[in-house]
């Protein structure tokens, strides 16, 4: 009987060769998927952005200047010979004894300031004096208005403001002055 050696047999040296000669390349499963979810994840923002920032033209929502134009009182005569704006109007009440300031809640209504040249308008149908005109010139001021021009509007000669802190900001372009109006 034989018996079976329970020492263990030299294995052969292994060759180095073959891993000296081979480099790791990361697997094309490992970059495909790294590749699709990165599409994936653009996608997704695109997606995002489209939705949660598109126009919508509801009253309760004004987000372009196109929904302001569109909402402008006398809209054509707006646009050719002003521009469409947004009006605040609150009331401020001042008490001296104890001094305290109330404010109203403000009514938001479409309106339009008109640009020197679109007096004429306001003229034809009578609906500004001369000698109101001649007070809002000499202070360099323009007209607005809230309210159809053809439904007793009201107009007021208004100052423009001279300051503007949306285009005084860091980092943006020198605003520029429109004289026009």
């Amino acid at each position: 009987m034989r018996r079976k050696s329970t020492a263990t047999r030299p294995q052969a040296p292994r060759s180095d060769k073959a891993d000296k000669g081979s480099v790791s390349k990361p697997s094309m499963i490992t970059t495909a998927s790294l590749a699709i979810i990165a599409g994936a994840f653009i996608v997704g923002i695109g997606v995002g952005v489209a939705f949660f920032s598109g126009t919508n033209f509801t009253p309760n929502n004004i987000s372009s200047r196109e929904a302001i134009d569109q909402a402008a009182p006398s809209r054509d005569i707006c646009i050719n010979y002003g521009s469409s704006a947004i009006v605040t109007e609150s009331r401020t009440f001042v008490t001296f004894n104890p001094f305290k300031v109330y404010v109203s809640k403000p009514i938001m209504q479409p309106g339009c300031v008109l640009r020197s040249n679109g007096w004429a308008v306001l003229d034809q149908r009578k609906l500004i004096s001369n000698e109101r005109e001649r007070e809002c010139k000499q202070r360099m001021q323009t007209f607005a208005y809230t309210g159809n021009l053809e439904n007793s509007p009201k107009i007021d000669c208004v100052n423009p403001s001279e300051e503007n802190k949306f285009l005084d900001q860091p980092g943006t372009a020198p605003a520029v002055s429109d004289k026009s109006f």
